[in-house]
């Protein structure tokens, strides 16, 4: 089954501390560019994390610094922010060999206001020797645990890691250990302004949840239980997840990560396009999110509305969306119209016809269930 939480792991601190080398030795990976010059990494990079079978997403943002020089100092400093305000746990880096600096004790000061569990490490520490020597500096910071590490030679990576996911707890939640048995949980994805808190309240026949023209309104996942004839369903509404240019704006923050999330807890993830615009990039990117976790898909053309009497119209948006999408031809297609409630009955049955088949092919599977019902055709 979906784990019920998969927590959001930051990485923070001053530029060039190893918080980049760090990530790629956690995710095993070389996603984030290591580079000795300053500010190499500009925005968050993101990865999905399993370590003794406790899922979280690791977070690598720019680092805090204060440098007037550096015309990207104000971004980065809000990037690392939004991770401090945003993330459930965060890994504050300090540099063992540069030492104790001025930036470090404002960082950790801004750290101290939050509730969040905050690891201090001191990273470049390459055994013992250097733990006895570069360590006892770190201290005056009042920290009453410091973990001694070489995100590079590995010194101190396995106790870090065995804390850490001690600390991350179990991946059971209690409010969805409290559902009805064999509640589908379902989740609605997609860019920002597609409809998807529209398209829950049209489900839900009341006006349960904020919707407003203004992308963005739905920062996180918000989850409502429906019953619906002999099954209940966790409605899970989340944020949109703009293109990485436009992740600046503080309303987004980490929208993209608590969307993985809600990934993560679903059975069905329904990802929606807007009939107006059409099938984009960020779609097909959105749709990669859903089929890398393994779930259950359907793809939902909203504000069908917009293109009522326009056959012609009609046929040039579905012919697009089939042929940017040739990688989940097996996936529903469907049409709807938040607005007018057009096509929103159809949508409870094939949910329920995707989630057997999700169920069948086995729900831990990362694999592509090409047996799910083929797409009903245009007019459906």
């Amino acid at each position: 089954m979906p784990t019920a939480s998969c927590p959001i792991v930051a990485l923070v601190g001053r530029p060039n501390v190893g918080k980049s080398t760090l990530f790629n030795r956690i995710t095993k990976s070389r996603k984030a560019l290591v580079d000795p010059t300053p500010g190499v990494t500009r925005d968050r990079h993101y990865d999905r994390v399993v370590w003794n079978e406790r899922p979280f997403i690791l977070v690598d943002t720019g680092g805090i610094d204060d440098n007037p020089l550096d015309s990207m100092v104000s971004h980065i400093r809000e990037q690392a922010m939004a991770a401090i305000e945003e993330a459930d746990t965060i890994l504050f880096l300090m540099d063992g060999r540069a030492g104790l600096t001025p930036a470090d004790h404002e960082v950790v000061e801004i750290l101290r206001r939050t509730e969040k569990p905050i690891f201090h490490i001191v990273n470049k520490i390459d055994g013992p020797e250097q733990e006895t020597v570069l360590m006892a500096q770190f201290y005056e910071l009042g920290i009453e645990h410091l973990w001694a590490l070489s995100a590079e030679h590995n010194y101190g990576f396995q106790t870090l890691m065995e804390d850490l996911v001690t600390s991350l707890g179990s991946d059971e939640d209690e409010a969805d250990s409290s559902l009805p048995e064999n509640t589908v949980k379902v989740a609605f994805i997609g860019r920002p302004n597609v409809g998807k808190s529209s398209m829950i309240n049209q489900i839900l026949g009341e006006e349960r949840m904020v919707v407003s023209e203004i992308s963005g309104t739905t920062r996180d996942s918000v989850d409502t239980l429906l019953v619906h004839g002999n099954y209940s369903y966790l409605l899970i509404d989340t944020a949109g997840i703009r293109r990485k240019g436009k992740t600046k704006e503080k309303l987004e923050k980490f929208s993209i990560l608590k969307s993985l999330a809600a990934l993560e807890r679903c059975d069905v993830a329904i990802v929606l396009i807007d009939a107006g615009e059409g099938i984009t990039e960020q779609d097909t990117k959105v749709i990669g999110y859903a089929l890398d976790h393994g779930r259950g898909l359907i793809i939902l053309v909203n504000k069908w509305d917009l293109l009522a009497g326009d056959k012609k119209l009609q046929d040039k948006i579905m012919g697009e969306v089939g042929l940017a999408l040739p990688f989940v031809g097996y996936a529903p297609l469907l049409t709807s119209s938040a607005l007018t409630g057009y096509g929103v009955k159809r949508l409870f049955p094939v949910i329920g016809s995707v989630y057997r088949q999700y169920r069948a092919n086995g729900s831990n599977s990362t694999t592509p269930r090409k047996s799910v019902p083929a797409r009903p055709s245009l007019s459906s």
